[in-house]
């Protein structure tokens, strides 16, 4: 039989409203808080940087190639698809995607209202996953193939646009409304708006509107294998630097390469905060939890006192009683882990399925609290817990070692 499990179980049975009981509860409910509110914290901040992530990646890739130019417009230079890159693309770690895009700036107008815009043309490669998710009306532009011949088509002028656009131009799917595209002469098409999105980041849905690239490459009098810039996307986003190496190596001097953590730094800095504000929230509750159960323990060990001096008395080293204290903290460490998974997981369940409690997008970019599953995190949080109120649990037993038997089965409670 192993004495300090068999007298650790003796302690933990205390009676019922005792003030022994009592205690535990506490111990036990401490550490249920806080690693509830530690779950609940992570899943909602790695559900708000993926979101934020998400919603970057809708309009701005991992990695973006472009023709170098001596100024800041969005008027670009044609970049054939026949280049080193775009064949050996595969060589990328973690490549995920290609695909050729272009932009031109232009100036939707109605009888009251205009709104300047850079309409992104994207073809055939593009992919819509994402930004499918981000519809709030209609459907995303049909993308226009090549007429007979092998002459390319002059371009299909459906049109997806964003809520801040249409309340501004006040339109709706279906609405054809006159772009103007800056030039001389300035020219226009005439484009029908087929669906609306919201990404709720205002740098993006009061600037980008998106179209096919074939109208783009015949106003600017490109050929049919000519664009404006490449978007590379990863799988991994931890793989973005190796990536950036090869694209770097693959691309001719007259390309320039910019990240993605370069064209939107506010948004990633923001979120290198928000990384260093949750170490220390981690840091005040682990230590907070670790206080109290030293000071759990150290009351029960006061209230124990005659027992321990009774234990001492008969024999018993300092060595078994210091474990069958350490195993009573253990057993209510146990207790609230267990105890704070299930709320923690159930509080970030009922958000994750129900979307109860709102944002306000304007501020936040999204209009309900996100949560993210990331369980090696939560993993790593019980082992913490574990292993850190496990290491602090041996301090107040140290005590043991300096009460005297005599004094201790004198002690009067």
């Amino acid at each position: 039989m192993n004495i300090p499990i068999f007298l650790a179980r003796k302690v933990r049975h205390a009676p019922e409203g005792s003030f022994s009981a009592t205690v535990t509860r506490i111990g036990v409910a401490s550490i249920a808080l806080g690693l509830a509110i530690l779950i609940v914290a992570f899943g909602v901040l790695y559900g708000y940087k993926n979101t934020i992530q998400q919603k970057i990646f809708l309009f701005g890739a991992h990695i973006q190639v472009a023709k170098f130019t001596n100024n800041y417009s969005y008027e670009e230079r044609a970049i054939p698809l026949n280049t080193k890159l775009y064949q050996e693309r595969d060589r990328i770690p973690g490549f995920r995607h290609m695909q050729g895009v272009a932009l031109k700036a232009g100036i939707l107008k109605t009888k009251e209202d205009l709104s300047g815009v850079v309409l992104k043309g994207v073809g055939r490669d593009y992919d819509w996953n994402l930004l499918r998710e981000s519809l709030v009306a209609g459907r995303v532009p049909v993308v226009a193939t090549d007429s007979g011949a092998g002459k390319p088509s002059p371009g299909s002028t459906e049109l997806l646009i964003s809520q801040y656009m249409a309340n501004q131009l006040q339109v709706k799917v279906g609405d054809g409304i006159p772009m103007y595209f800056l030039g001389n002469p300035p020219r226009v098409r005439k484009m029908i708006v087929v669906g609306i999105y919201d990404t709720g980041l205002e740098e993006v849905d009061k600037t980008i509107a998106l179209g096919d690239i074939r109208l783009i490459q015949r106003l600017n009098n490109w050929g049919p294998d000519s664009v404006g810039n490449y978007e590379i996307f990863i799988n991994d986003f931890d793989q973005l630097e190796p990536a950036v190496a090869t694209v770097f190596n693959l691309i001719t001097p007259d390309l320039r390469l910019t990240r993605v953590t370069d064209q939107y730094r506010p948004l990633f800095d923001w979120m290198v905060l928000l990384d260093r504000n949750m170490v220390i929230l981690l840091t005040l509750i682990i230590f907070v939890a670790s206080f109290n159960m030293v000071s759990v323990l150290l009351v029960l060990m006061m209230e124990r006192t005659p027992m321990i001096g009774l234990l001492k008395a008969l024999g018993g080293p300092d060595p078994l009683i210091r474990r069958m204290f350490l195993y009573v903290g253990l057993n209510m460490v146990g207790w609230g882990l267990l105890i704070g998974n299930v709320v923690g997981l159930a509080l970030c369940w009922v958000q994750w399925q129900f979307r109860l409690i709102p944002l306000d997008p304007k501020n936040y970019f999204m209009t309900y609290v996100p949560i993210s599953w990331d369980w090696p995190t939560i993993l790593a949080l019980n082992g913490a817990a574990i292993l850190l109120i496990a290491l602090v649990l041996w301090l107040p037993t140290l005590i043991i070692n300096r009460i005297q038997p005599v004094k201790a089965l004198a002690f009067k409670k």
